[in-house]
Parts: structure tokens; sequence; C-alpha cells
């Protein structure tokens, strides 16, 4: 059984962004890296909210019936006349491989004012590239962005996908943000789309101050990650997993324990090790929203004692 903190305690996290089903060689999985992200922060006490949008098809219905069954709420989707989103997902060698089906719903994402007022109560937010690629769900997602308090957490997990992002993109992303995360594959890309360096650290610290951001966080799939900031760093070498199922939403529930440990005021470190811990559990399971053991998840959301290891 999933547990959860009181509401008053509960800080909303939202991911702002595409939604959608991965459809998998196993089956039909939720998917979409916001939602992804909104379900584990919501599993490791935020109140975690999706703001996107599906279709008034029978996979639309199945959204949200699903978000009903995950414990998340669906105030933040809007239902309007596309087809609901869907992935098809190749594992290959344990890694997945996206054919990213366009004219979808989470393309048209309509900004009003109910969403406004949920970007003043925002603790953090999440967004990436990809939920981008059209000019309605960019506007609507920058328009968020901007509605969001002084206070808010802005973290764009930048997601390159297929031919779905360009210079500009990119670049208004990071002067949206405060947390870049990237993986070793995307950094050398953004490099060449914004003529930076493409030697690791001296891109990472012209991203930090150009953008004058507080945390570029750098994963590198199992050879560990990093976390810069401007005058600390963190690298862990990465947890040793026993059976990889698959890696689907692995860097999402990464992001997710990132934000919450900076909310929390965690040091770098001990925040880094907790995200790094979600992340292998998740790689044993399939699909992107596995339940956290009551187990792990004591060690994933202790005030206190030792970082676990």
């Amino acid at each position: 059984m999933m547990k959860m903190q009181s509401s008053a305690s509960r800080p909303l996290v939202i991911g702002l962004g595409e939604v959608l089903w991965d459809l998998l060689p196993t089956g039909k999985c939720l998917g979409g890296a916001p939602a992804n992200f909104a379900f584990h922060a919501n599993q490791l006490g935020a109140e975690g909210l999706v703001v996107s949008a599906v279709g008034r098809d029978d996979l639309g219905v199945e959204i949200q019936e699903r978000f009903r069954q995950l414990g998340l709420s669906a105030a933040g989707l809007r239902t309007i006349d596309c087809p609901t989103g869907t992935v098809t997902v190749e594992i290959q060698q344990s890694q997945p491989n996206y054919t990213i089906h366009t004219g979808v719903a989470w393309d048209q994402i309509p900004y009003d004012t109910h969403l406004e007022s949920v970007a003043g109560q925002a603790a953090a937010v999440c967004f990436g590239s990809l939920g981008q690629r059209s000019e309605v769900s960019r506007k609507s997602i920058h328009a968020f962005l901007a509605a969001t308090g002084k206070a808010c957490l802005r973290v764009c997990d930048i997601n390159l996908r297929q031919q779905f992002f360009d210079a500009a993109t990119v670049e208004a992303s990071l002067k949206a943000c405060d947390v870049l995360k990237l993986n070793h594959e995307e950094l050398p890309v953004i490099a060449q789309l914004l003529q930076f360096p493409r030697q690791v650290e001296t891109c990472i610290e012209q991203i930090l101050f150009q953008f004058d951001l507080k945390l570029v966080v750098l994963t590198r799939g199992a050879q560990g990650s990093s976390l810069y900031g401007k005058w600390r760093t963190s690298h862990h070498a990465g947890d040793k997993v026993p059976r990889v199922a698959d890696t689907v939403g692995a860097g999402d529930s990464f992001t997710a324990a990132i934000v919450m440990g900076l909310l929390r005021l965690e040091d770098l470190d001990r925040l880094h090790a907790r995200a790094v811990r979600l992340a292998s559990f998740v790689c044993t399971q399939h699909g992107a929203t596995p339940q956290i053991p009551d187990g792990l998840f004591d060690q994933l959301t202790q005030v206190a004692g030792e970082c676990p290891a």
C-alpha cells in the first residue's frame, strides 16, 4: 500500500507537457516524462499533478482512470478534440527506442485561468523540450512557467527526442528554468546547438553561469551521475542493478527524487543517493510507474539519519 503524507505537508509538484500511452512489447503503460515525474513525486510525498491534454477517446478515458488508480488527480488534464497521445516503444538490450506519434492531444494543451491559478501555487514544475514541439503547447507551457511564483523550482528535464527540438527551444527552456537535467548523450547535442565547448566540465560551467542555474544534473546510465552547482558538486558511481527489466521511466523517477530533495533542502550527496536508489529500483520493474515497496519508501523519505548506502 502506498504511503502518503498529510495534505497540509505536501508541496504541489507539477509535470507539465506530454501525457500518453507507451505501447511496450509487454502491453500498454502510462507514459510521458512529465506524467512519470509527477507520479514519482506523488509517491515521495508531494501532491503530484500533471498538466496536459487527452482526447475524447477511449485512450483518454483510460488515462484518467489510470490516474485515479495511481492516486493522481486529473484536475490538470484538459479533454480536447484530438486523439490521445501514444508512443511505440521497442526494447533493445534493455534500452527503450521510441516512435513518438504526432497530431495528438498533448500537442494542443490549452491554457486557462484555472491553470494560471494552479501555476501560482506550485512548489516545483518539471517540463521538457518534447512537450514544446507544437506552437500551441509551447505557448501554454511558457505561459504556465511565467505564472509560477518566485519560490517555485522550475526544472527542465530536456528529453531530446527524435527531431522534436531545435536551438531556439533549448535556449528558451534554459532561460525559463532553475535546474537542468540531461543525459550524457544529450549534452554534446546541446553544446552544438548553443555553440558551447564540447568538453563536459567546461560546457556545464558555461550553462550554469550563462543561464544562472542553481543546478545541472547529468546522468550517464550505468556509469553513474553528477550534480553540478556553481560552488558544489556531487558524483555517484551508480548502484548495481541485479536484473534490469527495462529503463523506461528511470530518469523521470531520478528527477522526481532530486526535486523532492531540493524542496526539503537536503544535502546534495544525500538527495543524490536517494535518487540513484529509486531509479535503480525502477530499472528492475516493467514500465515507468511501479509503486515503491514499503521498505524502500522508508529509505527514500526518512527525514533524519544516515544517507542511504
